[in-house]
């Protein structure tokens, strides 16, 4: 929800963004918060922006 990685995640592999976010939230505690946590910044630098709509 904060930068759309996990919906984008979600989206790219054709599953519920509810069910990503569940296990990336089960998983951000048991590996020390930090991995995931750092994951997620670089994607939100890396995944490009989704522009539906955009007029070229």
């Amino acid at each position: 929800m904060v930068g759309g990685v996990l919906g984008g995640v979600a989206e790219y592999f054709n599953i519920d963004v509810t069910v990503v976010r569940l296990v990336y939230a089960l998983l951000v505690i048991p590996t020390g918060l930090f991995p995931l946590i750092l994951a997620y910044i670089i994607a939100l630098f890396i995944i490009p922006e989704e522009h539906k709509g955009d007029i070229i």
